[in-house]
């Protein structure tokens, strides 16, 4: 009985895994399609300065959210 709750716990951490990757492949691709998308009329050099801002804007936006504190006990 032990081993199918074993069992059935990994094959639930590996899908919940497999869910957690598909989402994080899928948020990175969307903006790197859309700078690709974009059209041909954009240089190299127009194209890699706009990914950088958009890295650069995400980067900030992520570092402007507060952390949750720890609750001291």
């Amino acid at each position: 009985m032990r081993a199918v709750f074993g069992v059935l716990s990994l094959l639930i951490v590996a899908l919940l895994v497999g869910v957690l990757v598909k989402k994080q492949l899928g948020s990175m691709s969307a903006p790197a399609g859309v700078a690709a998308g974009s059209g041909p009329s954009l240089s190299p050099q127009q194209q890699s300065n706009q990914v950088q801002q958009q890295i650069r804007q995400t980067l900030e936006g992520t570092l402007q959210q507060a952390r949750p504190m720890p609750d001291e006990k």
